[in-house]
């Protein structure tokens, strides 16, 4: 049989995603975390993973889904959350962006799966259910070994069991909860995801009546997290909007990375950070650097980094910063605090070993 007639859709589909392969799972295995440093690594959208010396691996809102895939009928789900903000009924035009740079159903080990809230492109079935049926373990700070937990927002371990995570492998957080594994300790945070705040149970007509109605408690949907490591304090806002509490949160805490949701908001919604509230919350929190995130994933809310770079620059004499922001590539990695003073990153372009074997070239004025 010819390529051609071996060739099929299923075939193509499986021989390409996801389209790094498990290049970064390789590559996450393989890294050595030095003492005192915190390896970290951006998967897309929030999605973080985090890897300390002590062979802790913790996961944070990693998500391996889509965004539209089709125009369907051009119609928004009516009692989608940013349907409720703003009445919108066009369908939402967020295809995904960014391609998928881990293979979840290649993962060996991890100790905690962490989410922020529960939107859909904050929190993984297929990583759930590679999880449980991997009988993945940890240890606690009892030295007790135990089935790697999941840990979230009310809203999101109710979706973990809707899902068919056992409760008992849930822990629900809400601010000022703190929980340890081997060599980290999480605290659950206040939330300033007021795009959470407007998310009903039902997308149909049956939808809640938010009008009038004093909000539902933000603890209940969503935490931010701060994540202490043997490298450094990394603070994750998750999808927070800008608030004037994060002074408070910096008050309370030594920060050293802090991420936070940057995007374009279309005209009549208000769902990312600014390149302003980026340096705002950076400023407010007292960290070190500042992470730029989410803004790759959604065509819709795509943004220039170029843009807080220019702010920065115009600011940061005038405002006495003490941070500097740092700004990523998806599937890249970053060390703290051994890249404390990096601004920008970019993959490895290889080659280091050229001219180091013999070439196979007519004649060297050809180069």
């Amino acid at each position: 049989m010819s390529k051609v007639d071996e060739i099929t859709r299923e075939k193509w589909i499986m021989s390409t995603f996801p389209e790094w392969g498990t290049w970064l799972n390789e590559e996450i295995e393989n890294e050595e975390v030095k003492q005192g440093s915190v390896a970290m690594w951006w998967l897309g959208c929030t999605g973080i993973w985090l890897k300390t010396p002590g062979g802790c691996n913790l996961t944070v809102d990693l998500w391996c889904g889509n965004g539209k895939r089709t125009h369907g009928d051009g119609k928004m789900k009516v009692g989608h959350q940013m349907a409720n903000m703003c009445g919108a009924r066009a369908m939402q035009p967020n295809l995904r962006a960014v391609p998928f740079v881990l293979d979840p159903f290649a993962v060996k080990s991890v100790d905690a799966v962490l989410a922020t809230h529960y939107h859909q492109d904050h929190m993984s079935a297929e990583f759930a259910s590679h999880v449980i049926k991997s009988n993945m373990t940890t240890v606690n700070q009892d030295g007790e070994e135990i089935p790697v937990p999941f840990i979230g927002p009310k809203k999101s371990v109710e979706l973990w069991e809707k899902w068919g995570v056992p409760a008992d492998r849930c822990i629900t957080v809400k601010p000022g909860d703190v929980i340890k594994i081997k060599d980290i300790e999480i605290i659950a945070l206040d939330s300033f995801d007021r795009t959470c705040i407007v998310t009903t149970d039902s997308q149909g007509e049956d939808r809640e009546e938010l009008t009038g109605v004093c909000p539902t408690d933000m603890d209940d949907k969503a935490v931010n997290y701060l994540i202490k490591t043997p490298g450094g304090n990394i603070y994750h806002s998750g999808d927070s909007h800008y608030s004037i509490y994060y002074a408070k949160h910096g008050k309370d805490y030594d920060i050293d990375v802090a991420f936070g949701s940057y995007g374009e908001n279309p005209v009549g919604m208000q769902d990312k950070m600014t390149s302003v509230d980026i340096l705002r919350m950076a400023e407010a929190l007292g960290c070190k650097v500042v992470i730029p995130i989410h803004y790759d994933v959604w065509t819709n809310f795509m943004a220039d980094i170029n843009e807080i770079k220019v702010l920065y620059e115009m600011k940061k004499d005038r405002l006495g910063y003490e941070f500097h922001p740092f700004f990523w590539e998806v599937g890249g990695k970053y060390v703290y605090p051994a890249d404390r003073d990096k601004k920008a990153y970019h993959h490895r372009r290889g080659f280091e070993d050229c001219f180091e074997a013999p070439q196979n070239i007519p004649f060297r004025s050809l180069l």
